[in-house]
């Protein structure tokens, strides 16, 4: 009896093993597939997010402008510091917006989308409506700050600092609210995890990209000044291509913010969404018929984000000469 027990007890066990083995294999799929879905979901929310990021690299690169060579990576590293703070702000807000006002995800995307816009019209305003002398002022008076003694430099880059963290609130704000749009029907804790993600790939791919540009000049003038004639050339071709690369930044984030600010302002509006669809299709025949219809999709878009951005504009203007008077 006692033998036939102690068969009956290993049977039991060895079950039981078993049923524990299928369970593990169970939950590790089950993980596997949550990891595969908000790395699926991340990836997505990225590229949405990614329209934000040509202009967020310019426009901290630029803000870092003025700073002397020697100050340039720690006033980045304060800025970095301060976006992740705006980053520990945001997150848990647009969570808490999720969870509890859900309702309030699509107009919060709408007036992102408006903003976006918004900026993107007024940096083509700033160019017609300012004048190169004007630019080449505020740069010619950031240079003598630098070289003057008497100016307070610890002053002159605390205001650098702390006006490039209000910068990155409005972008961090812009890419949480269009990456919680995206992830806004999965489950909370696949939102959190996707959230958390783009902040931190984000805030370290930002702000590890504009200490590399403003630093880029420097590089090409160690090089210039090696002795072999190879490290000069690249040297050379470093510092011309430099303010180049900020130009391009500049461009291609102005296209981003009509181009992902229209797309959002248009997907939230069904009518003008179906017919940029149905335009889309009607030119999308032929063996390039996938190029051609995401190309017209993407110019209507822009368009519907000029537009919109100009409009917000006129209204804005409206608003600030009434609040003068």
């Amino acid at each position: 009896m006692a033998g036939a027990s102690l068969l009956a007890l290993l049977d039991d066990i060895a079950t039981i093993l078993d049923d524990v083995a299928v369970m593990t294999k169970v939950a590790a799929k089950k993980s596997a597939a949550v990891a595969d879905d908000v790395a699926a979901m991340t990836k997505v929310a990225t590229q949405k997010t990614a329209g934000v990021l040509g202009d967020d690299l310019a426009l901290n690169a630029q803000q870092v402008t003025g700073v002397s060579a020697d100050r340039e990576l720690p006033v980045v590293w304060a800025v970095a510091k301060g976006s992740m703070v705006n980053k520990a702000i945001l997150v848990p807000a647009a969570l808490a917006i999720s969870a509890f006002l859900p309702v309030l995800i699509t107009p919060l995307l709408m007036l992102g989308g408006a903003f976006l816009c918004f900026e993107g019209v007024e940096k083509l305003a700033h160019k017609f409506l300012h004048s190169d002398a004007e630019d080449e002022a505020e740069h010619a008076s950031h240079a003598q700050a630098n070289a003057n003694p008497a100016v307070d430099l610890v002053a002159f880059e605390k205001d650098k600092i702390k006006g490039a963290v209000r910068t990155d609130f409005i972008l961090s704000a812009e890419i949480i609210v269009i990456a919680l749009g995206t992830v806004a029907s999965a489950p909370f804790l696949q939102q959190v995890a996707v959230l958390v993600g783009i902040a931190i790939l984000m805030t370290v791919g930002v702000y590890g990209l504009v200490g590399g540009i403003v630093k880029l000049d420097d590089l090409g003038l160690w090089l210039s000044q090696k002795s072999s004639s190879a490290a000069q050339a690249l040297g050379r071709g470093l510092l011309a291509a430099a303010p180049w690369l900020m130009k391009f930044l500049s461009v291609a984030g102005t296209a981003a913010m009509f181009l992902v600010g229209g797309g959002i302002l248009v997907h939230g509006i069904a009518p003008l969404h179906h017919a940029i669809e149905g335009a889309g299709a009607a030119v999308g025949q032929g063996a390039l018929g996938g190029l051609w219809q995401a190309l017209t999709t993407n110019v209507l878009n822009g368009v519907a984000g000029i537009v919109a951005g100009a409009l917000v504009l006129a209204a804005v203007t409206v608003v600030q000469k009434l609040r003068k008077r």
